[in-house]
Protein backbone atom coordinates (compact mmCIF):
# COMPACT_ATOMS: atom_id res chain seq x y z
CA UNK A 1 0.00 0.00 0.00
CA UNK A 2 2.79 2.51 1.01
CA UNK A 3 4.29 2.37 -2.50
CA UNK A 4 0.85 3.34 -4.28
CA UNK A 5 0.07 5.85 -1.80
CA UNK A 6 3.54 7.30 -1.83
CA UNK A 7 3.28 7.66 -5.71
CA UNK A 8 -0.12 9.04 -5.48
CA UNK A 9 0.69 12.07 -3.15
CA UNK A 10 3.98 12.82 -5.51
CA UNK A 11 1.93 13.25 -8.32
CA UNK A 12 -1.93 14.45 -7.47
CA UNK A 13 -1.12 15.84 -4.28
CA UNK A 14 1.87 17.93 -5.81
CA UNK A 15 -0.73 19.42 -8.64
CA UNK A 16 -3.22 19.52 -6.01
CA UNK A 17 -1.15 22.09 -3.32
CA UNK A 18 0.70 23.66 -5.80
CA UNK A 19 0.76 27.64 -5.33
CA UNK A 20 -1.45 26.91 -2.42
CA UNK A 21 1.78 28.37 0.07
CA UNK A 22 0.47 25.69 2.62
CA UNK A 23 3.93 22.73 3.13
CA UNK A 24 7.07 24.35 3.88
CA UNK A 25 9.03 21.08 4.87
CA UNK A 26 12.72 21.67 6.26
CA UNK A 27 15.43 20.57 4.41
CA UNK A 28 17.69 17.79 4.97
CA UNK A 29 19.90 18.49 7.91
CA UNK A 30 20.71 19.20 11.50
CA UNK A 31 18.54 21.53 13.94
CA UNK A 32 21.37 21.10 16.75
CA UNK A 33 23.81 18.49 17.88
CA UNK A 34 20.90 16.32 18.57
CA UNK A 35 18.41 16.64 16.36
CA UNK A 36 18.66 15.77 12.64
CA UNK A 37 16.04 16.54 9.97
CA UNK A 38 15.34 14.10 6.64
CA UNK A 39 13.26 15.98 4.15
CA UNK A 40 11.12 14.07 2.01
CA UNK A 41 9.24 16.26 -0.89
CA UNK A 42 6.36 17.90 1.70
CA UNK A 43 7.10 16.35 5.06
CA UNK A 44 10.18 15.60 7.41
CA UNK A 45 11.09 12.90 9.29
CA UNK A 46 13.62 13.24 12.06
CA UNK A 47 16.80 11.60 14.31
CA UNK A 48 17.68 11.96 17.95
CA UNK A 49 21.18 10.96 18.46
CA UNK A 50 22.52 11.03 21.88
CA UNK A 51 25.32 8.85 22.79
CA UNK A 52 25.88 6.08 20.67
CA UNK A 53 22.13 5.32 19.97
CA UNK A 54 20.04 7.34 17.40
CA UNK A 55 15.95 6.74 17.57
CA UNK A 56 14.10 7.73 15.00
CA UNK A 57 10.97 9.98 14.78
CA UNK A 58 8.08 8.63 12.08
CA UNK A 59 9.31 6.77 9.31
CA UNK A 60 8.20 9.33 6.45
CA UNK A 61 6.91 8.42 2.76
CA UNK A 62 8.24 4.63 1.10
CA UNK A 63 10.82 7.00 -0.49
CA UNK A 64 13.97 5.93 -2.56
CA UNK A 65 16.19 8.56 -1.52
CA UNK A 66 16.12 7.50 2.27
CA UNK A 67 19.49 6.19 2.94
CA UNK A 68 21.03 8.58 0.59
CA UNK A 69 19.80 11.37 2.56
CA UNK A 70 20.81 9.76 5.99
CA UNK A 71 24.34 9.45 4.79
CA UNK A 72 24.16 13.07 4.29
CA UNK A 73 23.91 13.44 7.97
CA UNK A 74 25.88 10.27 8.83
CA UNK A 75 23.41 8.01 9.69
CA UNK A 76 23.24 4.21 9.21
CA UNK A 77 20.34 3.11 8.46
CA UNK A 78 21.09 -0.06 10.37
CA UNK A 79 21.86 1.78 13.42
CA UNK A 80 18.10 2.42 13.90
CA UNK A 81 16.76 0.21 16.47
CA UNK A 82 13.87 2.39 17.71
CA UNK A 83 11.31 4.13 15.65
CA UNK A 84 9.03 6.34 17.72
CA UNK A 85 5.61 6.70 15.61
CA UNK A 86 3.08 9.79 15.85
CA UNK A 87 0.58 8.48 13.62
CA UNK A 88 -0.24 5.79 11.15
CA UNK A 89 -0.59 8.08 8.32
CA UNK A 90 1.78 7.13 4.87
CA UNK A 91 3.55 10.16 4.74
CA UNK A 92 4.85 9.19 8.57
CA UNK A 93 5.47 5.36 8.01
CA UNK A 94 5.51 4.13 4.73
CA UNK A 95 9.17 3.10 5.09
CA UNK A 96 8.29 0.40 7.62
CA UNK A 97 5.12 -0.90 5.68
CA UNK A 98 5.39 -4.50 4.47
CA UNK A 99 6.41 -3.35 1.10
CA UNK A 100 8.98 -1.14 1.68
CA UNK A 101 11.95 -1.81 0.65
CA UNK A 102 13.08 -2.77 4.90
CA UNK A 103 15.60 -0.16 6.09
CA UNK A 104 14.53 -1.21 9.53
CA UNK A 105 12.61 -4.48 9.49
CA UNK A 106 14.52 -5.17 12.42
CA UNK A 107 13.85 -1.71 14.34
CA UNK A 108 10.70 -2.02 17.41
CA UNK A 109 8.27 0.46 16.59
CA UNK A 110 6.80 2.60 19.71
CA UNK A 111 3.08 3.92 18.64
CA UNK A 112 0.15 4.43 20.78
CA UNK A 113 -2.40 1.38 21.62
CA UNK A 114 -5.00 3.96 20.17
CA UNK A 115 -3.20 4.28 17.15
CA UNK A 116 -2.68 0.49 16.67
CA UNK A 117 -6.49 0.00 16.62
CA UNK A 118 -6.59 1.51 12.62
CA UNK A 119 -3.26 -1.08 11.83
CA UNK A 120 -5.12 -4.08 13.30
CA UNK A 121 -8.52 -3.32 11.39
CA UNK A 122 -10.66 -2.37 14.28
CA UNK A 123 -10.95 0.84 12.45
CA UNK A 124 -10.23 2.93 9.06
CA UNK A 125 -8.46 5.88 8.86
CA UNK A 126 -10.73 8.81 6.96
CA UNK A 127 -9.98 11.78 5.20
CA UNK A 128 -11.74 14.79 3.76
CA UNK A 129 -14.49 15.25 6.12
CA UNK A 130 -15.01 11.20 6.57
CA UNK A 131 -15.80 10.98 2.59
CA UNK A 132 -12.44 9.12 1.88
CA UNK A 133 -11.49 5.84 3.14
CA UNK A 134 -8.13 5.05 3.02
CA UNK A 135 -6.51 1.24 2.93
CA UNK A 136 -5.06 -0.47 5.87
CA UNK A 137 -1.87 0.10 6.84
CA UNK A 138 0.28 -3.52 6.77
CA UNK A 139 3.83 -3.21 9.51
CA UNK A 140 5.21 -6.70 10.01
CA UNK A 141 7.44 -5.25 12.74
CA UNK A 142 7.98 -5.10 16.36
CA UNK A 143 5.67 -3.05 18.04
CA UNK A 144 5.64 -1.53 21.87
CA UNK A 145 2.32 0.23 22.77
CA UNK A 146 1.95 3.38 24.81
CA UNK A 147 -0.22 4.68 26.29
CA UNK A 148 -1.11 8.94 27.45
CA UNK A 149 1.13 9.86 30.02
CA UNK A 150 3.39 7.37 30.07
CA UNK A 151 7.45 7.68 30.20
CA UNK A 152 9.68 5.46 28.56
CA UNK A 153 13.67 4.74 28.75
CA UNK A 154 15.54 3.81 25.83
CA UNK A 155 19.24 4.22 26.41
CA UNK A 156 18.91 6.82 28.86
CA UNK A 157 16.84 8.70 26.70
CA UNK A 158 13.67 9.82 28.27
CA UNK A 159 10.85 9.95 26.14
CA UNK A 160 7.27 11.41 27.70
CA UNK A 161 4.27 10.46 25.38
CA UNK A 162 0.90 12.80 25.15
CA UNK A 163 -2.05 11.59 23.50
CA UNK A 164 -3.03 14.57 20.65
CA UNK A 165 -6.44 12.82 19.22
CA UNK A 166 -7.94 15.03 16.38
CA UNK A 167 -6.35 14.18 12.92
CA UNK A 168 -5.73 10.55 13.84
CA UNK A 169 -7.67 8.52 16.75
CA UNK A 170 -4.93 7.47 18.57
CA UNK A 171 -2.33 10.38 17.36
CA UNK A 172 0.99 10.72 20.07
CA UNK A 173 3.37 13.37 20.34
CA UNK A 174 6.60 12.89 22.52
CA UNK A 175 9.01 14.91 24.57
CA UNK A 176 12.37 13.90 24.07
CA UNK A 177 15.02 14.83 27.32
CA UNK A 178 12.73 17.11 28.48
CA UNK A 179 13.26 19.55 25.65
CA UNK A 180 12.72 18.59 21.75
CA UNK A 181 8.54 17.74 20.94
CA UNK A 182 8.12 15.95 17.93
CA UNK A 183 4.46 17.22 16.84
CA UNK A 184 3.74 14.90 13.76
CA UNK A 185 0.69 16.50 12.33
CA UNK A 186 -0.40 18.08 15.31
CA UNK A 187 0.48 21.67 14.47
CA UNK A 188 1.06 23.75 11.43
CA UNK A 189 3.21 26.94 11.42
CA UNK A 190 2.12 29.60 9.19
CA UNK A 191 3.79 32.66 8.67
CA UNK A 192 1.82 34.20 12.18
CA UNK A 193 2.30 31.41 14.53
CA UNK A 194 0.65 27.84 14.51
CA UNK A 195 -2.67 26.35 13.95
CA UNK A 196 -4.44 23.23 13.99
CA UNK A 197 -3.07 20.88 11.26
CA UNK A 198 -5.20 20.57 7.94
CA UNK A 199 -8.64 20.51 8.41
CA UNK A 200 -9.76 17.98 5.62
CA UNK A 201 -7.66 15.24 7.25
CA UNK A 202 -8.99 14.78 10.44
CA UNK A 203 -10.84 12.53 11.67
CA UNK A 204 -12.31 15.24 14.09
CA UNK A 205 -11.31 19.33 13.57
CA UNK A 206 -13.09 19.81 17.26
CA UNK A 207 -11.04 17.33 18.79
CA UNK A 208 -8.04 18.58 17.17
CA UNK A 209 -8.34 21.91 18.82
CA UNK A 210 -9.12 21.08 22.13
CA UNK A 211 -6.30 18.77 21.90
CA UNK A 212 -3.72 21.29 21.15
CA UNK A 213 -5.39 23.91 24.02
CA UNK A 214 -4.75 21.16 26.13
CA UNK A 215 -1.36 19.98 25.36
CA UNK A 216 -0.25 23.71 25.62
CA UNK A 217 -1.82 23.96 29.47
CA UNK A 218 -0.09 20.44 30.27
CA UNK A 219 3.44 22.12 29.16
CA UNK A 220 2.77 25.37 30.62
CA UNK A 221 1.47 23.82 34.24
CA UNK A 222 4.62 22.35 34.20
CA UNK A 223 6.89 24.94 32.88
CA UNK A 224 8.39 23.47 30.01
CA UNK A 225 8.86 25.67 26.94
CA UNK A 226 10.55 22.94 24.22
CA UNK A 227 11.53 22.89 20.64
CA UNK A 228 8.50 22.15 18.89
CA UNK A 229 9.30 20.31 15.89
CA UNK A 230 6.61 19.62 13.16
CA UNK A 231 6.35 17.24 10.53
CA UNK A 232 5.68 19.76 7.47
CA UNK A 233 6.44 22.93 8.61
CA UNK A 234 9.84 23.90 10.30
CA UNK A 235 10.54 24.07 13.90
CA UNK A 236 10.83 26.89 16.54
CA UNK A 237 11.38 27.63 20.09
CA UNK A 238 8.81 30.37 20.85
CA UNK A 239 6.46 28.78 22.54
CA UNK A 240 3.58 31.77 22.10
CA UNK A 241 4.23 31.22 18.03
CA UNK A 242 3.70 27.52 18.46
CA UNK A 243 0.32 27.98 20.32
CA UNK A 244 -0.50 31.65 18.27
CA UNK A 245 -3.38 30.04 16.50
CA UNK A 246 -4.36 27.23 18.66
CA UNK A 247 -8.32 27.63 18.26
CA UNK A 248 -7.92 27.77 14.35
CA UNK A 249 -7.80 24.91 11.59
CA UNK A 250 -5.34 25.18 8.84
CA UNK A 251 -7.22 25.19 5.63
CA UNK A 252 -6.07 25.66 2.02
CA UNK A 253 -8.81 27.61 1.43
CA UNK A 254 -8.15 30.42 3.94
CA UNK A 255 -4.81 32.32 2.56
CA UNK A 256 -4.13 34.57 5.52
CA UNK A 257 -3.22 31.18 7.33
CA UNK A 258 -0.61 30.58 4.61
CA UNK A 259 3.18 31.67 4.43
CA UNK A 260 4.55 33.77 1.19
CA UNK A 261 7.73 31.86 2.00
CA UNK A 262 6.71 28.42 1.34
CA UNK A 263 7.56 26.77 -1.63
CA UNK A 264 5.48 26.83 -4.97
CA UNK A 265 5.62 23.14 -5.20
CA UNK A 266 7.07 21.48 -2.21
CA UNK A 267 7.38 18.53 -4.25
CA UNK A 268 9.99 19.88 -5.73
CA UNK A 269 13.40 19.08 -3.87
CA UNK A 270 16.09 20.48 -6.25
CA UNK A 271 16.55 22.70 -3.13
CA UNK A 272 17.63 20.15 -1.03
CA UNK A 273 21.37 18.93 -1.03
CA UNK A 274 24.42 17.35 0.52
CA UNK A 275 25.75 20.62 0.28
CA UNK A 276 23.27 22.68 2.04
CA UNK A 277 22.92 19.30 4.67
CA UNK A 278 26.37 20.09 5.73
CA UNK A 279 26.53 23.90 5.83
CA UNK A 280 25.13 24.96 9.11
CA UNK A 281 22.28 24.70 11.47
CA UNK A 282 18.61 24.60 10.09
CA UNK A 283 16.93 27.70 10.92
CA UNK A 284 13.52 28.04 12.79
CA UNK A 285 10.80 29.66 12.73
CA UNK A 286 8.50 32.49 14.56
CA UNK A 287 12.16 33.55 16.30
Amino acid sequence: MSKKATEFQRKAMSRMYRGKEIFKPLNTGWIDENVACVREWVANIFFYRKGDTTIMIDAGYNYDRLAEKMSWLGIDPKSIRHILITHQDTDHVGAVEADSPGLFRDAALYIGEIENRYLIGEVRRRVIYHLYKLPQVTINNEKVLLHDGEVIDIDGIRIECFLVPGHTWGHMVYLVDGKYLFTGDTIWFGADGGYGFISGLAEDNRLAVKSLAALEEKLRARGLRPYFITGHTGWTDNMEFAFAHKNELCSPFRKRVHDPNALYDAYDESDDTEEKAKSGYLKGVGR
